[in-house]
């Protein structure tokens, strides 16, 4: 081979070896060369964009947030209910807050407040990512950037709200000095309890001028800032006070570590409880009260309460301005009318709540919560810091109902199904002994369901509850509308009602029954409209969460409780069931009832004149104790009677799984007839006190479980759905003796 032939073999060996090695298919457009190049031009495209939108962003004017509007709340007629006032904001400079009360804002928000530039590009970038991808809210900005995003900004979560927010904050930062953007940021923000800015703040929690606050004080309210309606003290569940008093831990502990407070003097801080809150001048009476309970679920349809206390807002109620006035009436008429609450300090420990709702609509129509928003600021209509009692036994008998449950000896269990109405009577088939006392440690015998609900028979409640399941009755009862908590463990104890509720949360319950069975959530909003947004309301009315026929069986049940049992004193010109209740102590005694157009959830407290805790109720309206048959009941009986109108015409259209049968009247055990009980001529009776044997725990200081209460004198008349009354209780209703220690509980 000569040399040029050579030359040529090498040549073309070489073209193929390269050809060979040259990327194929998509890998020749994303070679390391390329893909960095792409990169380097789009940082350059994205640094050119961000310098010409820079350039044209001017730093605005104060928004419309920072000016504030008022909102317009409107009964269900469209008369006005009330206007919200001037908003509660004092701007003050920043020489004027405690030095240490200024870096605990910083050391709550933005450690490196004073060496950054103004933002924050990880939390930015995190905010971004989550708001194109809906998950809503992220924290990470600076203080500057919540400063420029509530003084020049909205609260929109777009996109191009965070990039203006990135941009004037950085022309922010340039132009005004670090006490100047961390004056502004304290003095704009929003700390819950209709207050803007700290010396509002400062008035609303302690009662005292920003000047005057303490380190603690300060470290809270600048906790408060992350979410000030779940860190308010006053209603902050559980676990808003376990996050908030972390967060003010944490605030302390940046303090230390940033070398702005003494470590020594960390360790002798203890946290500082913020006084009870005060409803804002304008929320006299009832107002107050409607207002709150507005904004609240406006709050849990998804709009903060920030933007609600922005003002812009024209919220029409669903209470009905007549029916809310009636409720008002029969409350001052049946109970305030006998209470002298300045002259004797017990009466003056009585609060009242109520909550009525349309069953078909799950409209509130009316609502009572307190002397007046301005006395008296908790609402006692959705406060949740007392037991329902015996008014969560109804929920007990739907739950074996639904489940076609069966008593211990296979029975089924039904309206006439016979039960041991023994009192201290310990119960079968649980793990957890439970042996109540019924009222005034009364022995019935053998009864029937039907007459157990009537007169409340707590030994009979216990063993049922054990038969169904405390599992499957908290389910049930969840269904139909309670709320979970954690006083709420699955023991036979729960049959008494021991866990917590308000009269919202049973109305709800009630009126599920009362809507055969479909789930109602009460609302209280008709429509809320804005400017700039129109929220989607919930449907108040869910899906089919127990049977109807489980459902009308109840209401059939309580309809005879009204007729014959403790809830007499409801009888009326209409069709009614319901219920009565007392809790252990006699801290509270309810009423919960419905016609057929109407529910209504009525509830006494007794609570102690600071608001600190709870106090009996006996020997305040009247001697002895208060009875969910007595004052609630009447209240129910004379707001009733006034609200329904032409729907007292209303008849109950119940597909009842088997009617109760009449039965005898069940002689009194020889301790009844030998000592009578001194109050048997008094009220309607209610709930006993249970007593149990060991290991059913106590309940806790804060956490009030059933007592007993009026004896009720037993009627002689008989249901009217009637044959003969079973004669063979089932094995769950054996008789026995009650056991040893148990005590009888007021």
């Amino acid at each position: 081979m000569g040399r040029a032939e050579a030359r040529r073999a090498r040549e073309t060996g070489a073209r193929q070896s390269r050809r060979a090695a040259a990327p194929r298919g998509i890998r020749r457009f994303f070679t390391w060369k390329k893909v960095l190049g792409t990169f380097l031009g789009l940082v350059v495209i994205l640094a050119g964009a961000f310098f010409v939108v820079y350039l044209l962003v001017p730093v605005p004017t104060a928004n419309a947030h920072a000016e504030m509007q008022s909102n317009v709340y409107k009964y269900s007629d469209g008369k006005i209910l009330t206007r919200t006032g001037k908003v509660n904001r004092e701007i003050i400079g920043l020489e004027k807050i405690p030095e240490d009360v200024r870096y605990t804002f910083v050391a709550a928000e933005n450690k490196s407040f004073y060496k950054d530039h103004g933002i924050d590009l990880k939390g930015t970038t995190r905010g971004l990512v989550s708001t194109v991808t809906g998950r809503g809210k992220q924290g990470g900005s600076t203080i500057t950037q919540q400063y420029v995003k509530n003084y020049y900004l909205d609260q929109d979560q777009t996109v191009t709200r965070k990039l203006k927010e990135l941009v004037i904050s950085l022309k922010v930062d340039q132009k005004r000095s670090k006490d100047e953007i961390l004056a502004g940021y304290i003095n704009t923000s929003y700390y819950g309890r209709g207050a803007y800015g700290i010396q509002a703040a400062a008035q609303a929690y302690y009662g005292v001028d920003a000047g005057k606050l303490t380190l603690a004080q300060g470290a809270y309210l600048a906790a408060l800032l992350q979410a000030p309606s779940q860190y308010d003290w006053a209603v902050a569940s559980d676990t808003g006070k376990k996050l908030v008093s972390e967060r003010w831990r944490y605030t302390l502990n940046n303090m230390v570590e940033e070398g702005w407070l003494d470590a020594a003097e960390r360790d002798r801080l203890t946290f500082p409880v913020p006084k009870a809150p005060k409803a804002a001048p304008g929320m006299e009476g009832q107002t107050g009260y409607l207002v709150e309970a507005a904004n609240a679920e406006l709050a849990r349809q998804g709009v903060s309460e920030e933007d609600i206390k922005a003002g812009g807002w024209t919220i029409t109620l669903t209470v009905d301005s007549k029916r809310q006035k009636a409720l008002e009436k029969a409350v001052q008429k049946e109970l305030e009318a006998k209470l002298d609450r300045k002259g004797d300090k017990k009466d003056a420990t009585v609060q009242a709540g109520a909550t009525s709702v349309d069953p078909e609509t799950g409209a509130v129509v009316a609502l009572y919560g307190g002397v007046g928003a301005t006395e008296h600021w908790l609402s006692n209509a959705t406060r949740r810091d007392y037991t329902p009692a015996s008014t969560f036994k109804p929920v007990v008998l739907a739950s074996a109902l639904e489940n076609e449950s069966k008593t211990q000896d296979e029975q089924p269990i039904g309206l006439n199904t016979m039960y041991d109405g023994t009192s201290k009577r310990p119960v079968e088939g649980s793990d957890t002994p439970f042996n109540p006392e019924n009222e005034d440690d009364r022995d019935w015998g053998p009864v029937t369901v039907q007459k157990a609900t009537n007169s409340s028979i707590n030994s009979v409640y216990a063993q049922m509850i054990v038969d169904v399941g405390p599992d499957k009755t908290k389910r049930t009862a969840l269904d139909l509308g309670m709320r979970d908590g954690k006083d709420w463990p699955e023991r036979p104890a729960m049959s008494l009602g021991t866990m917590h509720a308000s009269t919202w949360d049973m109305a709800g319950v009630y009126a599920t029954l009362d809507n055969h069975g479909k789930k109602v959530t009460p609302t209280i909003l008709k429509s809320a409209k804005h400017q700039l947004r129109k929220p989607d309301l919930a449907d108040p009315i869910g899906r089919q969460v127990v049977s109807r026929g489980t459902a009308d069986t109840v209401t059939s049940a309580m309809e005879d409780v009204v007729r014959n049992g403790s809830g007499r004193n409801a009888q009326g010109n209409y069709d009614a069931a319901g219920k009565t209740g007392t809790a252990e102590n006699n801290f509270a005694a309810w009423f919960v009832g419905y016609t057929p157009k109407l529910v209504t959830a009525v509830a006494l407290f007794g609570e102690k004149q600071d608001g600190t805790g709870r106090v009996t109720l006996t020997d305040t309206i009247s001697p002895g104790r208060t009875g969910g048959g007595g004052f609630p009941a009447r209240i129910w009986q004379e707001y009733t009677a006034k609200a329904l109108g032409q729907d007292a015409d209303a008849r109950f259209d119940l597909e009842v799984k088997e009617p109760a049968r009449s039965e005898p009247e069940p002689e009194p055990s020889p301790s009844q007839e030998s000592s009578p009980s001194p109050s048997e001529s008094a009220e309607p009776s209610d709930e006993p006190s249970p007593s149990r044997s060991e290991p059913e725990p106590e309940p806790s200081s804060d956490e009030p479980s059933p007592s007993r209460s009026e004896v009720e004198p037993e009627p002689s008349t008989s249901s009217s759905r009637s044959t003969e009354p079973n004669p063979r209780p089932s094995r769950s209703g054996r008789p026995t003796q009650g056991s040893e220690g148990s005590s009888s509980r007021e």
